[in-house]
């Protein structure tokens, strides 16, 4: 792409003053009208700011449509910070099976504990203050700070990224722009009405300015926006090519007694931290030998290892997983947990292990 502003900082006196406000007003006037009814937004412009921070932790790199029932049964279970506080971090963990990247789930109980115990049960107003609790970052703190508290903090989360690049032509790859849209987001974002004008941007760019075939016509900003003046708007942010995934592969053991299988609890920190998992060699580049001890140390007399059928792909953020299973009968009565095979989808398995515990029970070997 090669335009006049390419790379440029846009001359901002057309938005100054009156035009600024021009803006922010049409906004809060479409928003007021069309903005999402969404759980978290229950209680008018007073809203809790437990139901605040813990709809910004579950939303983090997941889709409002996959948050929202956990975020119901979260509430319905834990309706205070301090209830959540209080209950161990297997349960908080179990609740968030299948919601994914797991650090949330401990920084949430770890944060629930700190706001309970040295906060009284109150969260703190000021974006600084937010920011030394486990788990919230600088997005976070603001959304935080302007939703629940009104301060004039200015949010920035990917759907807000991408309205303002094209509000303001950022013709550039938003991880070098990062400077210009926190300068661009401050200068939007109200003295009053922080939060309202926070969710108008996110609900703008989740309704309208989509990623791709962003609805302009109907856009209640589209005479402030000068990507749409240029005709570049679809062509905005610029996105770098993506690099191959690496491939890990490793092998996964379905050992079974009197129908149970045994499973593991994964250390607490790391990829899937702290989780239920089937024990497994280490996810390498190259599978690791099939000598492990805890695995296959007491096999039945008949308790060969055998290969099941196909196999188990998945795909986290930074590799692609692919996995053998193999079986065995075991007659071990060692800690484990050892949970009947028809219980799997009722203990709180990360969604990788719902596809191992789907396609074990699917091929294992009829019971004797």
């Amino acid at each position: 792409m090669n335009h006049p502003l390419q790379n440029k900082k846009p001359n901002t006196d057309q938005l100054a003053g009156t035009n600024i406000r021009l803006l922010q007003r049409r906004l809060k006037d479409w928003f007021s009208e069309e903005g999402r009814a969404l759980p978290w937004r229950k209680g008018g412009r007073k809203r809790d700011p437990y139901r605040v921070w813990l709809s910004e932790i579950m939303l983090q790199q997941t889709t409002v449509k996959t948050v929202t029932p956990y975020f119901e049964s979260f509430c319905t279970r834990w309706p205070t910070v301090q209830a959540l506080a209080a209950v161990p971090l297997e349960d908080v963990l179990h609740a968030w099976a299948g919601l994914g990247y797991y650090a949330r789930a401990r920084n949430l109980k770890a944060c629930a504990e700190t706001v309970t115990k040295d906060f009284d049960g109150q969260f703190p107003e000021s974006p600084t203050d937010l920011q030394k609790l486990p788990g919230i970052g600088a997005y976070t703190a603001a959304a935080i700070a302007a939703i629940a508290f009104d301060r004039p903090a200015a949010v920035i989360d990917g759907n807000i990224e991408r309205v303002i690049a094209r509000l303001f032509a950022i013709d550039d790859d938003p991880k070098r722009a990062k400077a210009r849209i926190r300068e661009y987001a401050a200068l939007l974002t109200p003295a009053q009405g922080a939060g309202d004008h926070a969710e108008a941007m996110m609900d703008l760019g989740a309704i309208i300015c989509r990623p791709t075939s962003p609805d302009c016509e109907i856009c209640p900003v589209a005479g402030h926006c000068l990507a749409r003046r240029l005709g570049i708007a679809e062509d905005i942010p610029v996105r770098p090519p993506r690099p191959a995934l690496p491939r890990r592969s490793a092998r996964v053991y379905w050992l079974e007694r009197d129908g149970q299988v045994r499973l593991r609890r994964r250390p607490a920190k790391g990829l899937l931290g702290g989780m239920l998992e089937f024990p497994a060699t280490p996810w390498e580049d190259r599978a690791s030998p099939l000598t492990e001890p805890d695995i296959v140390g007491r096999l039945s007399p008949s308790g060969a290892l055998e290969k099941l059928p196909g196999g188990v792909s998945h795909t986290f953020t930074h590799f692609h997983l692919d996995l053998e299973i193999f079986t065995a009968k075991a007659d071990s009565i060692d800690e484990g947990p050892w949970v009947a095979v028809d219980d799997l989808e009722k203990v709180g398995l990360p969604t990788l292990m719902l596809k191992i515990a789907r396609h074990g029970r699917r091929h294992r070997r009829p019971a004797d």
